[in-house]
């Protein structure tokens, strides 16, 4: 068996704490008219798209004429995308130093609008000039857990399968990587990542 030498992260909720909440909270007190619009308006299925690589603009005009009451709020996100993100997950900043400190390639696969990955990626530059390349759905025009999208990774890496150790927050992303061979890791928190690094032989024990 091919032991892993290179750690391939996910990005939103493995690195950085992200939610369309976060941002929308600033912008609606009321937390019933708040529940309301992120179940009814801003949904996580209108949002996919973005990561899928639809336009905002296009996105956001559709939305608008569908909820033209609500067209200021969703105007905001594109402008705003980067206060949906809150910052890095506690412990994520020390783990991925310390990876890189003892020489393991990073890299990254992420469900992610293009557009809005290359604000993200400025305003967290120091943190991420540390990997190798990030896969950005949004640019691919795939997204996982959609095998191509892993295979694509690989090839720009690198990397063959069992060289990769992959973690995601999302089982069923996880599950799909396995599927190809990979190492992958559910994320739950910094603490059993860190055990089953070490148990990999990509972490000192």
């Amino acid at each position: 068996m091919t032991q892993p030498t290179a750690v391939i992260f996910d990005v939103g909720n493995v690195l950085f704490e992200w939610n369309l909440r976060f941002l929308y909270k600033r912008l609606i007190e009321d937390d019933r008219a708040l529940d309301a619009f992120l179940r009814d308006v801003v949904t996580m299925e209108w949002h996919l798209q973005h990561d899928a690589g639809r336009p905002f603009a296009e996105t956001s005009a559709e939305l608008i004429a569908q909820h033209p009451d609500h067209a200021d709020l969703i105007a905001a996100l594109g402008p705003r995308f980067n206060e949906t993100i809150r910052g890095v997950v506690p412990g994520m900043a020390a783990l991925v130093g310390e990876l890189h400190e003892a020489g393991v390639p990073l890299f990254a696969i992420t469900n992610f609008s293009g557009e809005f990955w290359r604000p993200f990626r400025v305003a967290h530059a120091t943190f991420f000039d540390r990997f190798g390349d990030v896969v950005v759905s949004g640019d691919e025009g795939l997204m996982k857990p959609d095998r191509a999208i892993y295979e694509l990774a690989l090839a720009r890496f690198g990397l063959a399968a069992g060289e990769a150790f992959f973690v995601d927050d999302n089982i069923v992303n996880v599950e799909a990587a396995a599927a190809l061979g990979i190492a992958a890791h559910h994320f739950t928190g910094v603490a059993p990542l860190q055990q089953a690094l070490t148990a990999m032989g990509l972490l000192a024990g």
